[in-house]
């Protein structure tokens, strides 16, 4: 049985957004569901009844209904959801234009600075006249090179309200991964900012999108931000104007919101890239907006008194997901920099500061908090944190632990998995129900999740596959330029044809939690035994020696062996004596099959600008296969340390 860290009080179960909605479908549909699990099996038995209850509930605003939820769910890809409808993304999010902080954003180094309701709107409208003028229409790609600073919210849905579609990479891309992105979307205008933080340093992005915008001859206008200087030099960048030159009068009239079918696009969103060029995935704003306020709503409980935070940046997916939170009128907080400048307890003082309640980051984030001493619970008032969430990658049983100790006694954590792919989750946390260590708590509403062994049979409390066996509204409605499909179903439904398969190896629990184990795609096979990464790393790097840690499988004598790299603490080295000890813990904590044929000393583990460890690409590297699109990576010079290792040319 695993432990069980926290259970919300019966107070938090009665006055939680999700109880409300239970509550209401009992008495639209005459049912009579007392918890999660009876309210979950119906979500995904029922789909067309379940969606069309949470559009009601959510009071999607749209300018003409639908006739009908979906046509036929069992169809992926191709379901048709709220056929009929229209509606505006933007307008959606825009709902309050009162005086509450919509956003508040905190630059590295610098003091925070505040927007209201009212005051994003009218920033919005003013930049969607702009837009306007400079001849933006529905359809038109706009994109972001920018850092996660309000201004990328108000782009985004200034274009959203006039029905363009939106993408954005970080700033921290190099030109040729933006290219290889926004090269194929052809944005008609682009926003950057000069320049960005982190680490106490100052880097300068114009030099770059000089260069990005003379291969993007689409690119009509480039905005250009200031944020590193007051005022930038950007003679030398083409099309460019100031955001301030840019921006229309004040007097702009109301947002006259683009009303479109629910299946209109909104973002343009990238794989990773890793081995070859990155999909571009185009997802709805309809789906988008009534899944992602799902999540907002009833599985994370958000509330207009909530102040939400997640570490991310314009390159990843929560940057999305978190300013959808603005359709709840909470408040966001926007921040750009590094978490560990100037020391690693630096966003828990801005979650003292800003009274944060819902505090998003990464696995990884919160293992090297633990790695570094971090106290965050004993050194700030963390009052107000009701819920950590954690995703890019499985949060350990350890990471769990650690959290409800150095962090809070008493808080929901909950770990979170989706995917890019759906602008979400497919399992994640549920408000009115238990934490056990270790696991996901729930599978989300309206997913039809499953695990699946080799065969195809749905399984518990056995490693599988995720699959997602019915349409969900945010699955995307293509690919850019694949006019056939054939890239789309090629991506998720050949290994299991007419279901969805995500790539992660999932373990259903008895408790209806989710145990992720890694991507399938790096799946360890020694013996033909399918194993997952996520156990050996849940072990490793418990250890006081391992800063990090990487396994990969290598074609060995017709046949796989698991392959262990490491890197070490500053100050420690990898003896003989702590090879035994880190093949004995794995053997102790998992099983034989587990327990590496190898384990080396590396300089460095390649990440995905995610927070991904890169498995595959490392597999590439060490069978002499090349890796097509290092731009996807964080730090792609760490590639060549895994090149022609002499120890893996032995036994």
């Amino acid at each position: 049985m695993p432990k069980l860290l926290w259970k919300p009080s019966e107070k938090q179960k009665s006055e939680a957004n999700l109880t409300r909605f239970l509550q209401f479908v009992n008495q639209r549909h005459g049912t009579d569901f007392q918890d999660f699990d009876a309210l979950w099996e119906w979500s995904v038995d029922a789909i067309g009844d379940f969606w069309g209850a949470l559009w009601d509930f959510l009071g999607i605003r749209h300018s003409r209904g639908y006739d009908e939820v979906v046509d036929d769910p069992t169809r992926m890809p191709g379901a048709r959801w709220f056929s009929g409808a229209e509606l505006n993304f933007a307008e959606n999010l825009l709902r309050f234009r009162d005086d509450r902080i919509a956003l508040v954003f905190q630059g590295e180094g610098r003091d925070p600075v505040r927007w209201t309701y009212r005051e994003l709107y009218e920033q919005v409208s003013r930049l969607a006249a702009s837009l306007e003028s400079a001849g933006v229409k529905v359809g038109d790609r706009v994109a972001g090179f920018m850092p996660n600073m309000a201004e990328t919210v108000i782009a985004m849905l200034a274009a959203a309200s006039l029905g363009a579609v939106w993408s954005s990479c970080s700033p921290d891309f190099g030109v040729k991964g933006v290219l290889d992105r926004f090269g194929q979307i052809e944005p008609k205008v682009l926003f950057t900012a000069d320049g960005y933080h982190y680490g106490g340093k100052t880097f300068d992005c114009l030099e770059k999108v000089s260069a990005i915008v003379a291969e993007l001859p689409a690119t009509e206008k480039v905005v250009v931000v200031p944020y590193r200087d007051a005022r930038p030099d950007i003679g030398a960048v083409p099309r460019s104007v100031h955001w301030g030159e840019f921006l229309a009068g004040e007097d702009r009239p109301t947002l006259a919101y683009a009303q479109l079918p629910f299946a209109h696009p909104l973002y343009v969103m990238y794989s990773s890239g890793t081995t070859g060029k990155p999909k571009c995935m185009v997802q709805s704003a309809g789906g988008i907006l009534l899944n992602q306020l799902k999540e907002h709503v009833l599985h994370v409980d958000l509330k207009r008194s909530d102040t939400i935070f997640y570490f991310t940046t314009c390159g990843w997916m929560m940057w999305n997901w978190l300013a959808c939170a603005l359709g709840v009128g909470a408040t966001i907080v926007l921040y750009d920099g590094s978490p560990f400048y100037p020391d690693p307890e630096a966003l828990w003082r801005l979650a003292e500061s800003e009274g944060i309640t819902v505090f998003g980051t990464s696995a990884r984030y919160i293992a090297a908090l633990e790695q570094a001493g971090a106290r965050p619970g004993s050194h700030f008032d963390l009052g107000k944190l009701r819920a950590v969430l954690s995703t890019g990658s499985p949060l350990p049983v350890e990471g769990f632990l650690y959290a409800y100790r150095e962090i809070k006694e008493s808080f929901q954590l909950a770990s979170i998995s989706g995917g890019t792919d759906i602008n979400g989750c497919f399992a994640g946390g549920n408000p009115i129900g238990p934490v056990y260590a270790g696991q996901l708590q729930c599978r989300q509403l309206g997913m039809k999740v499953k695990a699946y062994d080799e065969n195809g049979n749905s399984v518990v409390e056995q490693l599988g596959e995720l699959v997602c066996e019915a349409s969900a509204p945010s699955m995307p409605i293509t690919f850019w330029n694949d006019p056939d499909g054939e890239k789309y179903r090629k991506a998720y439904f050949e290994k299991f044809p007419g279901v969805w398969c995500h790539g992660d190896f999932i373990r259903i629990t008895e408790q209806n939690g989710v145990v992720i184990y890694g991507r399938s795609d790096a799946t360890l096979n020694p013996g033909g035994v399918r194993i997952g990464t996520a156990d050996i790393y849940s072990v490793v790097e418990t250890l006081p020696e391992v800063e990090d840690s990487l396994v990969v499988g290598q074609d060995w004598k017709n046949d796989v062996r698991v392959i262990l790299f490491v890197k070490m603490r500053e100050g420690e080295a990898l003896s003989e004596d702590l090879k035994g000890r880190i093949r004995k813990a794995i053997r102790e904590n998992t099983t034989p099959r587990h327990v590496p044929a190898k384990v080396l000393a590396v300089e460095d583990i390649p990440y995905t600008r995610n927070m991904k460890k890169v498995e595959l690409a490392v597999r590439n590297v060490i069978h002499g296969k090349p890796v097509t699109n290092k731009e996807a990576l964080a730090n792609p010079a760490s590639l060549s340390l895994y090149e022609d290792m002499e120890e893996l040319k032995r036994d």
